[in-house]
């Protein structure tokens, strides 16, 4: 009893979600989480369960992800889905290794200065060791088609990009898709999946490699995880994937049954020969992802979707207004670049002091925007909390 009371009082000085109204996002996003969800999740079946080495006596596990494999496809509009990775850093890194392998002569990686820089940083500590260049970040400020016109030849194997893009921005990924492939190099798409419920599908501009963040699908913040790292690709390069990834079939009495589906691609069976470090799956985070598709259906994520785009768009357009401050993103999803009067961290301390958690501080990672905040909205704020914000904002410019 001492000890519960003294955790609790730990636990009570956390700033978090709950209890603040939240307007930061960067790759992680505070968004509705249904009741579904923990009561699936937290059922000692699939809570305690293991890595289904033994498929024959894992069906349960096997089927609850080749179902979310199966919602991933459908949201992503690519042809196969694994489970999963550890987080989207991870992701991009695997889906860099998976173009380097992929592409015969292709032996460096262009990334985009706006790909998440927490990914751009996991990249390079994951691949140093094999001596593959990582290009198109040196600058920072530089657009995508700049750096292409700068990096993209036919020794690129694949081309890293976000849609929308860390500063939010939302583009027409059709004619850097036909640039990358003429070099025949792979567009590798970073997606933000609730985007998606809006947003046509990577697919569409013919990416052939989606990673992203599964978070936002029904996985709490966490104080920064466990989280799950999303992944799909076109059927042409299924066997360069890694991770988990399961089939359907029939047994000798014509039963549906699960099974882990080329398993000769896998770690722990090609050991010194296999191309990637992931042994493991986040299966219980693609549980709560699928739990979450699952509730929600086609229309619900659409409707979660609209709200978040309307209720940013609200909020940009309110902040927009007040003296010394400018909307510095056009066309965006549910997070924008706001230039302010004074520096982001003077600002967030006294919104933290108002019961606001305030924007991300581009500084570090952007130079270029000296007092640039990035602001995310979700359908988890209300109008009088982005009225809040802005009337904050107002006193202090």
């Amino acid at each position: 009893m001492e000890l519960m009371h003294t955790l609790r009082g730990l636990a009570n000085q956390n700033a978090h979600a709950g209890a603040y109204a939240y307007f930061l996002g960067a790759g992680a996003y505070n968004h509705f989480v249904p009741a579904t969800v923990p009561h699936l999740i937290f059922r000692t079946e699939f809570y305690t369960a293991y890595t289904p080495y033994q498929p024959e006596i894992s069906q349960g596990t096997l089927q609850t992800i080749f179902e979310y494999q199966s919602m991933l496809c459908d949201l992503t509009g690519m042809d196969a889905a694994n489970a999963s990775h550890y987080d989207a850093a991870t992701a991009a890194a695997e889906a860099a290794v998976m173009a380097i392998n992929s592409v015969r002569n292709g032996n460096k990686i262009i990334v985009s200065p706006t790909l998440h820089p927490h990914y751009r940083a996991t990249m390079r500590t994951y691949l140093e060791g094999q001596k593959i260049p990582i290009v198109g970040d040196e600058n920072v400020s530089m657009s995508l088609d700049a750096v292409l016109d700068k990096h993209l030849d036919n020794q690129t194997a694949g081309v890293l990009v976000a849609n929308p893009d860390f500063l939010g921005n939302v583009r027409d990924l059709k004619p850097i898709a036909e640039r990358v492939h003429a070099a025949g190099a792979l567009l590798i798409v970073s997606a933000y999946p609730i985007a998606l419920g809006m947003y046509q599908p990577p697919s569409a501009y013919d990416a052939d490699i989606v990673f992203g963040e599964g978070q936002a699908l029904g996985n709490a913040l966490g104080f920064g995880g466990p989280y799950l790292g999303i992944f799909a690709c076109k059927e042409k390069y299924l066997r360069r994937m890694a991770g988990r990834l399961i089939g359907q079939t029939t047994d000798t009495q014509g039963r549906r049954g699960f099974v882990l589906t080329l398993q000769a691609r896998e770690q722990h069976i090609r050991r010194e020969k296999a191309t990637s470090n992931i042994c493991t799956n986040e299966a219980l985070n693609a549980l709560a992802a699928c739990v979450y598709m699952a509730t929600l259906g086609k229309q619900g994520l659409r409707q979660v979707a609209e709200l978040c785009y309307h209720k940013a768009h609200y909020a940009a357009q309110e902040i927009a207004k007040l003296d010394g401050y400018r909307v510095a993103t056009n066309e965006f999803f549910n997070e924008f670049v706001v230039e302010c009067p004074r520096p982001v961290a003077e600002i967030n301390h006294m919104l933290y002091e108002k019961g606001i958690i305030g924007g991300y501080d581009l500084s570090n990672d952007y130079p270029h925007f000296k007092n640039g905040m990035l602001l995310a909205v979700t359908e988890m704020n209300t109008r009088e909390q982005i009225d809040t914000l802005v009337n904050a904002l107002k006193v202090k410019s």
